[in-house]
C-alpha cells in the first residue's frame, strides 16, 4: 500500500506506475514536467493554429534516471511528498543511500531543479558512482531553438514556436538555461556524503531567464536553494489547510487533490507573474493530441476556481484576470457567430478565440460564458473588490458577456419567453438541444449578475438584461416536478455527465426540496458510470443538502475508482481513458469536503453554512477559509461547530463579522476570538 506508513500527505511505492502517464507531476504557476519525462511546458507557450494549437514541447534536462552499474542487491522507493512539495528516488544498498530529489520552485516560478545526493552508510572507502541517464536533446518539435553562449557555466538555448495562434499573431519565446548533466557522478573514497544540485530556469526572455538562474545559483551556494521552496510551499499549505478526521484513504484523496491543485496556482506576493489558466490536466500535460492540448475549459471557471476562491482568493483574482485579457478574442467568437458582446471559446489558449479541434463543441457549448461569470460573481460576493470592476476590466467582461446573451435569445410567442437554441449541455450526449435547462439558468444568472453589478457601480441598468432575466425559459415539469434536462427531454435518456443537477449547486437556481431531490433521483440513475470523474461529486453535494448522508457517501466513493495508486494521480474517466492529472476531477472532488460537508453557499449578503458529513468522519477543520478580507478557521464535530477569525486584512480593512444562528442567536467575531454554537443549520455570517 502507497500510505506514507501512515501519513496521508506523503505516497510512497516501491515501483513505479506501469504507465508514465500515471507519474506524478511537478508544477508551478509557469513551468510544470512528469517526472521522469524529458519533455516540460511553459504557462502560454502554444504552438500551432487555432484547432491545431497546443502546447508547445520545450526539451526538458529534468527527465534523469539513475542507476548503479553492477549491483543487484538494491532497494529502491519513490515518494511524493505533498508537504514539501517534492518527489524524490531513493536507492539504497548495505553500503550507501543515493537520493534524486526533483522540485518546481513555488516562489521562483521561472525555476525547477533536482538534486542528488550520495551518502555513505558503512566505514568502507572505495568510491561510490552513479550513471545519470536522460533522453534530453535541446531541440523540439514545436520550437525553432538556437543555442546561445553559457552563461555562469550554463548551456543556453533560445528560439520561438513555429506556428502562432492567430495569422499574424505573436509567436512566443522561450529562454532556456540549465546546468549540464554529466553521465555519472562519483562519491570519493575519502567523501562521506556529497550533494549535486542541477537547474533549469525558463522563461519568456532572456533577462528572466538569467535572473532566475542567477538567483539559484546563489540560493545553492548558501545551501537554501530546496528549503526555500519547501518553505514557500509549505505557507501555502499552511494557509489551505484541510484537515479531517476520517478514513485513510479519503484523506490521502484530500491531500494528493490540494497537492496538484495548489501547484498550479500563483505564489502569493507575485503581482508581475501573468497567469495564463489552468487545463484540465494541467501544465505538465498538453502536448499535441494529448490531456486536451493544454487548453482552458470551463472545468477551470466550475470545478476547480471554488475552491482556490475559498482558500486563496489573490490566485483566484488571477484566474479572472486571465479571462479579462482573452476579452478581445471572445468577441470576435461572438462576431464570427453573428451576435454582440462576448462569447468566450468552448477551448481557450492564449488568445481567447476559439481553439476546439471539433466545431460541434466551440458552437454549441455555450454555456462556458455564463460559467465564467458565475466565476466573477463568487468573487466579487467573497471579497466585494470593485477595482477589479471599476479598473481592471471585469466591468467590461461582465456587460460584454450580458450583451451576449440577450443577443443569443429569441422570442417565443407561444411561451411568452425567451429562448436559446441549438446548444449542446453539459452532457455532451446531446446536442442542438433547444433551451438546455442549464445552459438557460446560467444565462439567466448571468444578467442578473450584470444587473447587480451596474448597480453597485453606479452605472445605467439595460432594460433589456432585466426583461431576458425575467422571461428566459428554463424548462420545469409541473406533473413530475424535477427539470428536463432540454425541451423534448425524455425520462431515462441516458446523460453524460453532471448537468441538471448542477442548477441545486454551484447555481442555487430557486427550487423546493422536494424539487432539488427529484432532479438527483431523475439523473443519478441514467448519468453514464463511465462518465468524467468530476459528475459523482455534484450528486455528493446534491444528497448532502438533504441530509441523505449515505447516499451522498455513495456518490463520493464512485470517485475513487477514478485516482489511481500510488501516486494519487486522477484520470478523467473510470476505465483510465481521458485525461491524466485530471484537475476538474480533482476539483469537484474537493467541493464535496469545502461545501458539501461544511454547506457553505456564498450569497451576496452573507456566507452560509449547514454542515453534514456521513458517519465514518467525526471532524473536519479548514484553516485560510476567506471572507471579506477575514481568514477563518472552521472546526466542525457532531457536537459543535467552532469559527475562529484568525487574520484581517488591513489594505482593505476586512468587513466585520457576525456569525448568525438559525434561532436568531447572533455572535461577533473579531480577530483572536473562537465563537463555539452547537450543530444548528442554516447558519450564516
Amino acid at each position: 500500500m502507497a500510505d506514507g506508513e501512515g501519513d496521508p500527505g506523503v505516497f510512497t511505492a516501491r515501483a513505479l506506475p506501469g504507465h508514465p502517464r500515471l507519474l506524478p507531476t511537478v508544477t508551478n504557476a509557469f513551468l510544470g514536467t512528469r517526472v521522469f519525462r524529458d519533455i516540460l511546458h511553459a504557462a502560454g507557450v502554444y504552438s500551432g493554429a487555432a484547432g491545431d494549437t497546443h502546447r508547445a514541447d520545450v526539451p526538458s534536462p529534468l527527465g534523469v534516471h539513475m542507476a548503479v552499474p553492477g549491483t543487484c542487491s538494491l532497494a529502491e522507493s519513490f515518494t511524493l511528498n505533498t508537504w514539501t512539495g517534492t518527489f524524490s528516488h531513493v536507492i539504497q544498498s548495505p553500503g550507501y543511500l543515493v537520493t534524486h530529489q526533483l522540485y518546481a520552485h513555488h516562489s521562483l516560478v521561472h525555476l525547477m531543479a533536482f538534486s542528488i545526493t550520495i551518502q555513505r552508510l558503512d566505514g568502507s572507502t572505495h568510491p561510490v558512482t552513479i550513471q545519470l541517464q536522460s533522453l534530453f536533446v535541446p531541440q523540439s518539435q514545436d520550437l525553432d531553438l538556437t543555442p546561445g553562449p553559457d552563461f555562469q557555466g550554463a548551456h543556453y538555448i533560445y528560439g520561438q514556436t513555429l506556428v502562432p495562434e492567430v495569422e499574424g499573431g505573436p509567436r512566443p519565446t522561450i529562454h532556456m538555461l540549465w546546468t549540464p548533466i554529466p553521465q555519472s557522478l562519483t562519491l570519493g573514497g575519502k567523501e562521506q556524503e556529497r550533494c549535486w544540485e542541477f537547474l533549469a530556469a525558463v522563461a519568456g526572455s532572456e533577462e528572466d531567464a538569467k535572473c532566475s538562474y542567477s538567483t539559484g545559483l546563489s540560493l545553492v551556494a548558501a545551501g537554501s536553494l530546496h528549503s526555500s521552496h519547501v518553505c514557500a510551499w509549505a505557507a501555502l499549505r499552511r494557509g489551505c489547510s484541510v484537515e479531517l478526521d476520517g478514513p485513510l484513504v479519503l484523506r490521502q484523496a484530500i491531500h494528493g487533490c490540494l497537492y496538484y491543485l495548489l501547484s498550479t496556482i500563483p505564489p502569493r506576493d507575485s503581482p508581475g507573474v501573468l497567469f495564463h489558466g489552468i487545463s484540465p490536466g494541467g501544465l505538465s500535460n498538453g502536448t499535441r493530441g494529448e490531456e486536451y492540448w493544454g487548453h482552458v475549459f470551463w472545468d477551470q471557471d466550475t470545478w476547480i476556481f471554488p475552491n482556490i476562491l475559498l482558500l486563496y482568493p489573490e490566485a483566484a483574482r488571477a484566474i479572472l484576470q486571465y479571462r479579462i485579457r482573452t476579452l478581445e478574442g471572445a468577441r470576435r467568437n461572438a462576431q464570427k457567430q453573428g451576435y454582440k458582446g462576448a462569447k468566450f471559446p468552448w477551448e481557450s489558449a492564449a488568445t481567447g478565440q476559439e481553439v476546439c479541434p471539433e466545431e460541434v463543441y466551440g458552437a454549441q457549448e455555450i454555456h462556458v460564458t455564463g460559467d465564467i461569470l458565475i466565476a466573477f460573481e463568487q468573487y466579487y460576493r467573497t471579497t466585494q473588490d470593485q477595482k477589479l470592476f471599476r479598473e481592471d476590466g471585469g466591468w467590461e467582461l461582465v456587460e460584454a458577456v450580458a450583451q451576449y446573451w440577450c443577443s443569443r435569445m429569441v422570442w417565443s410567442e407561444e411561451d411568452q419567453l425567451y429562448h436559446i437554441r441549438g446548444v449542446m449541455p453539459p452532457d455532451e450526449y446531446h446536442s442542438q438541444v433547444d433551451n438546455s435547462a442549464y445552459t438557460n439558468a446560467v444565462a439567466q444568472r448571468s444578467l442578473n449578475f450584470a444587473t447587480e453589478m451596474a448597480r453597485d457601480l453606479l452605472l445605467p441598468v439595460p432594460e433589456e438584461w432585466e426583461d431576458h432575466a425575467r422571461k428566459i425559459k428554463v424548462p420545469f415539469d409541473e406533473e413530475r416536478k424535477y427539470h428536463p434536462e432540454y425541451d423534448g427531454y425524455c425520462p431515462g435518456e441516458p446523460v453524460k455527465q453532471a448537468d441538471v443537477v448542477l442548477l441545486g449547486f454551484p447555481l442555487m437556481h430557486p427550487m423546493s426540496a422536494e424539487v432539488r431531490r427529484n432532479d438527483l433521483e431523475m439523473y443519478e440513475p441514467v448519468t453514464d458510470l463511465a462518465g468524467p470523474a468530476m459528475t459523482w461529486s455534484m450528486f455528493a453535494v446534491g444528497w448532502l443538502e438533504l441530509k441523505e448522508l449515505q447516499r451522498a457517501w455513495s456518490q463520493l466513493e464512485k470517485c475513487f475508482s477514478n485516482i489511481t495508486e500510488p501516486f494519487k494521480v486522477w484520470v478523467e474517466n473510470s476505465d483510465g481513458s481521458g485525461a491524466v492529472n485530471f484537475l476538474t476531477g480533482m476539483g469537484g472532488f474537493l467541493q464535496v469536503i469545502l461545501f458539501g460537508f461544511t454547506g457553505f453557499r456564498i450569497t451576496r449578503s452573507s456566507l452560509l453554512f449547514d454542515p453534514a458529513f456521513p458517519e465514518d468522519i467525526t471532524k473536519l477543520k479548514v484553516s485560510g477559509i476567506s471572507y471579506l478580507g477575514n481568514k477563518l478557521e472552521v472546526t466542525i464535530t457532531r457536537e459543535e461547530i467552532r469559527i475562529e477569525v484568525t487574520e484581517t486584512s488591513q489594505d482593505p480593512p476586512a468587513s466585520p463579522l457576525e456569525a448568525v444562528l438559525e434561532l436568531g442567536q447572533r455572535f461577533p467575531l473579531w480577530e483572536g476570538m473562537a465563537t463555539v454554537s452547537g450543530s444548528a443549520p442554516c447558519n450564516n455570517l
